[in-house]
């Protein structure tokens, strides 16, 4: 199971990293998003999986340590989760403006100050 979820996250680092070489600003976001959610997967894959244990243990002490989930690589990804959503928000307003003033999503043709004098 590892070995498949390693798999998908290289397919999700490697697509997010293409999407982000791309011209278009939305395939830019795209990029961003598969990035963050290749991230989120990393962090749970190396908290290592365990099924049939909540991350808590009861009060009586039935469950050991090691047949329990970690609690912390989830804290993580929820954390992880707020935080890529936010980015994700911000950069769509941030393309919104740049598609409102340039009147293009191509990358190249966003033409600076600069350039225009």
């Amino acid at each position: 199971m590892t070995l498949i979820l390693a798999l998908v996250v290289g397919g999700l680092y490697a697509a997010g990293l293409y999407m982000m070489l791309r011209r278009s600003l939305i395939k830019i976001l795209l990029g961003l998003a598969l990035l963050s959610h290749g991230a989120n997967l990393l962090i749970f894959t190396a908290g290592g999986l365990t099924r049939t244990h909540a991350p808590l243990l009861p009060s009586e002490g039935a469950l050991t340590l090691a047949q329990s989930a970690d609690p912390l690589p989830q804290a993580l990804i929820l954390t992880a989760i707020v935080i890529s959503f936010a980015v994700l928000v911000f950069a769509l307003a941030l393309f919104r403006k740049t598609y409102e003033t340039a009147q293009s999503d191509d990358v190249d043709l966003v033409k600076t100050e600069d350039e225009e004098s």
